[in-house]
Formats: structure tokens, C-alpha cells, sequence
């Protein structure tokens, strides 16, 4: 057998072929939709799959204020900031969140499904929640996944 035949081929910045995407989260269940998009920024779903490498889309997810939550976690769930300082300590529902800002409610949960280093951090800059149906990167031609025909 000719093993030089078999090389596997590792992609790098000048050899991704990133895409835009529009995901519509209305009426999906955050945790679901966050799972796929996360493997979409992170290039998991596309066969030359990297993992040191930026080689996911740039994804769009549009309709932020329209996601579900499941069960009682709207109100049971909390997201906690520390300032830092004693008594710095504070919590949110996302609830309380939604009300104010809906796109951070999804931001949270693909940020939490990312690595936790510098490339997870490089990663984050590729997602855009919006909240509504309009965004400003049409320049871009993005094009439009249903995320349910994916696995």
C-alpha cells in the first residue's frame, strides 16, 4: 500500500472557505439551536474540520426574541456576573434578560458551547444575534439553513 498516497490534509487561514448563514431562531429551543450553531461557527459540520483552526461560517441568528426555553428555566434559571468586589455578585433570569437585551440570552448559550481559549474567544466574533428579522449584513449574501434538517 502506497501510504504517501493517504496524506491527511490539515486546513489553515489561506485554505478555509468560510460562508455567511442566516439561522432563524423563532420558536426553537435555546439549547438545541445553540448546539448547532456552535458547530457551525466551530467548522464541524464541513469535511475539512480543523480543530486548532477558525474553519466555521460566520452565522447570523435572527428573531433572538422569539426562542424558547423548556420547562421552568425562564424563571428558575440564572446567570451569574461577579464585579469582583465583595457583594459584587449578581444574577439575572433570562427572563429578566429578555426584557432588556434578547440577543444576549442566545450569545450566553453558544459562548458556553465554544472552547473556553483563545480560538473559542476568536470564534465568538463570528456569531451576530439580532433581534428582529433585519441585519445589516446582507452585503455579505448570506444564505438562509433550516437547522432541523441538520444533525
Amino acid at each position: 500500500m502506497d501510504t504517501l498516497s493517504y496524506k491527511t490534509v490539515s486546513a489553515n487561514k489561506e485554505t478555509v472557505n468560510k460562508e455567511w448563514v442566516v439561522v432563524d431562531a423563532t420558536d426553537m429551543v435555546l439549547g438545541r439551536l445553540a448546539s448547532k450553531v456552535a458547530k457551525m461557527i466551530r467548522g464541524k459540520y464541513k469535511p475539512n474540520y480543523t480543530p486548532h483552526v477558525d474553519c466555521g461560517d460566520n452565522v447570523i441568528v435572527i428573531n433572538a426574541e422569539k426562542v424558547l426555553l423548556t420547562g421552568k428555566k425562564m424563571t428558575d434559571k440564572k446567570y451569574v456576573r461577579y464585579s469582583g468586589y465583595p457583594g459584587g455578585q449578581r444574577f439575572q433570569t433570562p427572563a429578566e434578560l429578555m426584557e432588556k437585551y434578547p440577543e444576549r440570552v442566545v450569545e450566553k448559550a453558544v459562548k458556553g458551547m465554544l472552547p473556553k481559549n483563545r480560538l473559542g474567544r476568536k470564534l465568538f466574533t463570528n456569531l451576530h444575534v439580532v433581534v428582529g428579522a433585519e441585519h445589516k449584513h446582507e452585503a455579505q449574501k448570506p444564505k438562509v439553513v433550516d437547522l432541523n434538517t441538520i444533525k
